[in-house]
């Protein structure tokens, strides 16, 4: 059901309507206790006319007061409604941020096990390469060698055995360094 909009108030209508009822509602039901000690009047149209400025006087500051909260509470709801927006902002933002470190961690745990694995496999690899090198070659008789690898340097000794003798072959190779 659509509440009555009253004309004339704008864009408070909606907060002030039910406001309005329920004073007229209170006014209504109050009795003013006559004072006994006032003379009486001789002229009720002017008594007349004096309480309905009054009345209107009164409705014109309870309109006013009105109004002014119906302001107050807007901007209230405005403020509390913002700063709970940044409370969530900033809740996202830290567990976002947590996330992320819970997941680069994750990730270089993941690296280091991976290369860990890496090198041994190239490892054991090298160490067949070589056995295997040195059985083929000296198998066959013709190719025998070993090297030796320092921080710069591939130090490199082959013995060729040809058909007269075994040729020894000693290198020293420089590694390009970064």
């Amino acid at each position: 059901m659509q509440r009555p909009r009253a004309r004339g108030w704008g864009p408070f209508s909606e907060c002030l309507l039910p406001l309005s009822l329920s004073l007229s509602l209170f006014f209504s039901s109050c009795k003013i206790p006559e004072n006994r000690n006032v003379p009486a009047t001789r002229n009720p149209e002017a008594v007349r006319i004096q309480a309905w400025w009054r009345g209107t006087l009164v409705r014109r500051a309870l309109l006013h007061a009105a109004l002014r909260a119906c302001v107050i509470q807007r901007w209230w709801r405005r403020a509390m409604l913002e700063a709970q927006q940044r409370r969530r902002r900033v809740a996202l933002e830290t567990f976002t941020r947590r996330e992320w470190a819970a997941v680069k961690l994750q990730s270089w745990v993941r690296m280091w096990r991976i290369r860990l694995r890496y090198c041994r496999l190239l490892h054991a690899v090298r160490i067949i390469q070589t056995y295997w090198r040195c059985h083929s070659c000296t198998s066959r008789g013709f190719i025998k060698g070993q090297y030796r690898v320092t921080a710069d340097q591939l130090h490199l000794e082959i013995e060729i055995l040809l058909g007269s003798g075994p040729c020894i072959v000693t290198e020293c190779i420089p590694l390009p360094t970064k």
